[in-house]
């Protein structure tokens, strides 16, 4: 587990407990306290000024936002959060995230008056976090154009890639099994190295022309590794994410943005999925006879060899 998952998994904690020896401690730093000490020292510019003063009033909103959501709300672009967490000694706007995350969970817990409070607000806290990630993918979907386009794209892919690795796997095996509904061929890779070589390669000289790959925190450097062995087999990349920048956003030719939950120990994926399903449908609506016609064989054969139960 990573240290800012350590952290998490303390300040989140569905039951947390005190340690005996914590009464007789030194009162401890307040979290607007907390968030300061990270921008003591360093000098700061009038915009960098205006994105510590955001973070520190609405710590529990901001410590959860998409690095493009920060720079709307503030009012400033995404190269100057990026430039301010740098400031700061910060690896990206991510890691920055990351530092703040237990420090607002912390605040989180602090307001509620008992052990049963915190639990309620906790959790309540995350579901209204993944809310708010709907809510910014509900905005991006009011222009359907891109979604449609990339839909009818990955539809004529013969066969059709989708990546998915370490934390991601889930979400490509889900993409991939109900791609396999609607489309002839579909392959999947969830494992790096020379056998996600491999699978790419095949697929290209199989005639495919897109893969769909999936990555979510933490970003392994293996998916950078197959996305561009993807574009050096002459596959064309769609990518769903949480970044807006970075060197998998540079590798792929469409990138789709969806917010993570990351208020409890590990992250959830409600907008990562409602966006799956957004483009199966547009895949589905690209050729509408061909799926029809593979969801009627489909069913049929789950009659004929009873695959579910009779509800």
């Amino acid at each position: 587990m990573s240290s800012g998952q350590q952290a998490r998994a303390q300040a989140a904690a569905i039951t947390p407990g005190r340690r005996p020896d914590e009464a007789e401690a030194a009162p401890a730093a307040s979290p607007a306290e907390r968030v300061r000490s990270l921008f003591g020292g360093h000098r700061l510019s009038p915009a960098q000024r205006r994105i510590a003063q955001f973070l520190t009033d609405h710590l529990t909103e901001a410590a959860f936002l998409s690095i493009t959501e920060l720079a709307e709300r503030v009012g400033v672009s995404q190269p100057s959060v990026t430039r301010f967490a740098s400031s700061l000694g910060f690896s990206g706007y991510p890691a920055l995230r990351e530092a703040l995350q237990p420090i607002a969970l912390s605040a989180v817990a602090g307001a509620s008056g008992d052990r049963e409070g915190r639990l309620h607000n906790e959790i309540q806290a995350a579901v209204d976090a993944e809310i708010e990630n709907l809510m910014s993918l509900r905005r991006v979907f009011a222009d359907p154009d891109r979604i449609l386009h990339v839909g009818r794209e990955l539809a004529r892919s013969m066969p059709l890639t989708v990546l998915g690795l370490r934390i991601s796997v889930s979400l490509a095996e889900y993409f991939a099994y109900a791609a396999r509904r609607i489309h002839p061929d579909v392959r999947v890779v969830t494992r790096g190295g020379s056998v996600a070589y491999d699978t790419l390669l095949q697929a290209s000289e199989a005639g495919g022309t897109w893969v769909l790959a999936f990555a979510m925190p933490r970003h392994a450097n293996e998916t950078l590794a197959a996305l561009r062995a993807a574009r050096r087999a002459g596959l064309r990349v769609a990518l769903i994410t949480d970044l807006a920048l970075g060197p998998l956003v540079d590798e792929a030719d469409v990138v789709f943005t969806a917010g993570t939950g990351s208020r409890l120990v590990f992250d959830s994926y409600a907008a990562p999925g409602v966006l799956s399903s957004a483009i199966l449908q547009a895949m589905a609506d690209a050729d509408p006879e061909r799926t029809q016609l593979r969801l009627e064989k489909y069913e049929q054969a789950a009659e004929q060899h009873a695959f579910f139960l009779d509800e």
